[in-house]
């Protein structure tokens, strides 16, 4: 096994029992994390400088949120892409997304190093294969999507290379991380198995400036680490069972935090595990990428 990134021990910044916190995102001009509860419908702001934290009710349940340019959020709800304005703590849809799929709803989203939007859908319940991968790109002014890639029961990811040219995407009930080539336009082809992990299953990607993955593992307590040619690294344990994404941050992007769930665990379990739902935190030799802002049209064409 090589070895990777040099890195702290994670310590607990935010005991908050969150059920299913998710969607860590860094708003570098707040210097500040902000990360979803996608059970508890809840948006949530962590300031490392000061410790202090902010949370806003979401009107259901949110799967990512992602930095606009304006200062103000892009939140992937259950049924759609909502603008989100820390200052007034008010949503505004801005569109639908699969209104004809009743039983679907957003999941895991990022902003690549162009200002392309990537996110996933998938099955509420998580037992059939209607979740897809879309592609929101800015052209002329106005907001298109387009449906990349279909037949996932959760979709987690995205999550592209430093240079742009691959995106990785989870199907984590499969324990499988897909690769896919990304041509100028956005587009995608040669989906392959990147990698498959055992005890554990695949949620949220995250991809440092080196080009090496940092994969939240569900039911499996650790961050896993994967170089760009897919060798396996020594993984980062973590006291929480359900580890489910990491994101870079701070003034050097050299600090990593990690978002836990306590969903689907037992008393036992969280008795045995205390911290679990709990926001994490730690240093790395190897920085991240910086985040990328989203510049959200008025007009709308699909």
């Amino acid at each position: 096994m090589m070895k990777g990134p040099v890195c702290g021990a994670p310590r607990c910044v935010w005991d908050l029992r969150a059920t299913l916190g998710e969607g860590p995102v860094w708003a570098e001009g707040e210097q500040a994390l902000y990360f979803v509860d996608i059970v508890g419908r809840a948006i949530h702001r962590y300031r490392p400088e000061s410790g202090e934290t902010t949370s806003w009710e979401a009107p259901n349940r949110p799967g990512f949120l992602v930095p606009l340019s304006d200062g103000t959020f892009l939140c992937g709800l259950k049924d759609g892409l909502h603008r989100f304005d820390p200052a007034t703590g008010r949503f505004n849809l801005d569109l639908l997304v699969e209104a004809e799929l009743p039983d679907n709803r957003i999941n895991d989203g990022h902003v690549d190093r162009l200002g392309r939007l990537w996110f996933g859908t998938m099955h509420d319940a998580e037992t059939s294969p209607t979740g897809s991968l879309y592609a929101v790109t800015q052209e002329a002014g106005r907001l298109h999507i387009h449906r990349q890639d279909e037949g996932y029961i959760v979709s987690n990811g995205p999550a592209l290379s430093p240079d742009g040219r691959t995106l990785y995407h989870n199907h984590s009930p499969a324990q499988t991380i897909f690769a896919f080539d990304v041509d100028d336009a956005g587009g995608l082809s040669n989906r392959r198995v990147f990698a498959t992990l055992a005890d554990g299953y695949p949620d949220g990607i995250a991809v440092d400036s080196a080009g090496f993955l940092w994969v939240g593992v569900w039911q499996g307590g650790r961050i896993e680490r994967l170089a760009p040619d897919g060798t396996r690294v020594d993984p980062i344990p973590l006291p929480a069972r359900n580890v489910t994404k990491v994101a870079f941050g701070g003034p050097d992007y050299r600090t990593v935090f990690v978002t836990t769930a306590r969903k689907g665990l037992s008393p036992a379990q969280l008795d045995q595990e205390p911290l679990t739902g709990g926001l994490f935190a730690f240093g790395t030799s190897i920085p991240g990428q910086r985040q990328a802002a989203f510049t959200l049209a008025r007009s709308i064409v699909l």
